[in-house]
């Protein structure tokens, strides 16, 4: 096993592309089989819209979202099962029954997470099934049971708490503690930590995680000291809190980058080109809490991106891609008639069986995102 790092600080770096694909030489087999990604995940150049893929449901003042999904296998529905960040409540599921294809029409919704101590969690949102780093869209098995992640909400701070089951379905049991807490005053994740994921790595029996920081005092950056980091922890079987390592990437200290105001929610891969790939969303505006407004924390526009590292234990040495997915600004007039726009949140990826990727994310006003595909136009593995 080859030495963990300490974390460093990381620097984004405007002269490396990472945004040219490669063909892939091998695809997934079948859902429910072994499906390690052995020709590593190549960034798509080009996507085609599928469109909405689940709708928001409105509340009485009119808001509601539908979006930040997490998607893996369940062979007890021999189908694809989502979890999701759908407002009111804060969480739900749906169920695609096709293997092939994910798109619109095929996602059932199934009303909201099953819970068996409620007490122990209260409200909370932004679910996310830990997952098995080596084989894409599958849930980690430890010791016989599932992991959740979810956002749960304490004094007026968002922090991280964990779950299990033994069904993708539920009902899921928590544990009382916060795994990911919110740091010191002057910490980079004082005020919340959030948009959480999961991966277990059973060779060296150790959970992995990846989350947002949101600072309650500026930091010590020219650009941005008070926009959220994407930061990691590690945590082992037993333990009841994770231990921080520290952010992996703050905002870009280059002025109009992509990634320059703040860093949101981090999907890991395992790379082609490079070790790993991660898809994230982040903005070139940085917060100003002098605002008083909805988007006072995360300012638009959301854009996704990628980013890349090269370490085997991916704690350090990541980089942003110099340009994202798409601007806002670009998005077609036929997908600002089907209510994208404003923000492209959360980004997803789910590897289909032939090899392309469909690209997750909710994109609309705040507290009024709906859940929209991409699919890349070759394959990315």
């Amino acid at each position: 096993m080859a030495l963990k790092f300490l974390i460093l600080s990381i620097l984004c770096v405007a002269s490396v592309c990472v945004t040219s694909a490669s063909r892939a030489q091998d695809v997934l087999q079948k859902p429910g089989e072994t499906t390690e990604l052995r020709g590593g995940f190549a960034i798509p150049n080009t996507w085609t819209r599928r469109g909405l893929v689940l709708e928001r449901q409105k509340d009485a003042n009119g808001s509601g979202v539908s979006g930040d999904p997490c998607i893996v296998w369940d062979e007890e529905i021999t189908g694809w099962r989502m979890v999701f960040f759908h407002d009111p409540p804060g969480h739900a599921q749906a169920i695609c029954l096709n293997r092939d294809d994910v798109g619109p029409g095929q996602w059932k919704f199934d009303g909201p997470l099953k819970v068996a101590n409620p007490q122990a969690v209260g409200g909370f949102h932004k679910p996310f099934i830990v997952m098995d780093p080596a084989h894409p869209n599958h849930a980690a098995k430890i010791d016989g049971r599932y992991c959740l992640l979810v956002v749960s909400f304490k004094d007026g701070h968002k922090h991280v708490q964990r779950a299990w089951s033994e069904h993708l379905a539920g009902p899921w049991t928590f544990d009382p503690e916060a795994i990911i807490p919110v740091g010191a005053e002057n910490d980079f994740d004082a005020k919340h930590t959030d948009a959480v994921t999961g991966y277990y790595f059973p060779e060296w029996k150790e959970f992995l995680y990846f989350y947002m920081g949101y600072p309650a005092k500026a930091q010590s950056r020219k650009i941005s000291p008070f926009g959220s980091a994407q930061a990691v922890a590690t945590q082992k079987p037993g333990e009841k809190v994770a231990t921080k390592l520290g952010v992996i990437l703050e905002p870009c200290q280059q002025a109009g980058h992509w990634a320059s105001g703040w860093v949101g929610g981090l999907q890991l891969l395992r790379g082609a080109k490079h070790r790993w790939v991660a898809v994230l969303n982040a903005s070139p505006t940085a917060p100003d809490p002098g605002k008083n407004a909805v988007w006072t924390e995360e300012p638009p526009p959301s854009l996704g991106g990628f980013a890349w590292c090269d370490e085997e234990w991916p704690v350090q040495g990541w980089h942003f891609a110099p340009e994202p997915i798409e601007w806002v600004k670009n998005i077609p007039p036929t997908a600002l008639d089907a209510g994208e726009g404003f923000n492209l949140w959360r980004q997803f990826i789910h590897l289909l069986p032939d090899g392309r990727a469909a690209l997750f994310y909710n994109s609309g006003y705040y507290g009024r995102e709906q859940l929209y595909l991409k699919v890349s136009d070759q394959p990315s593995m």
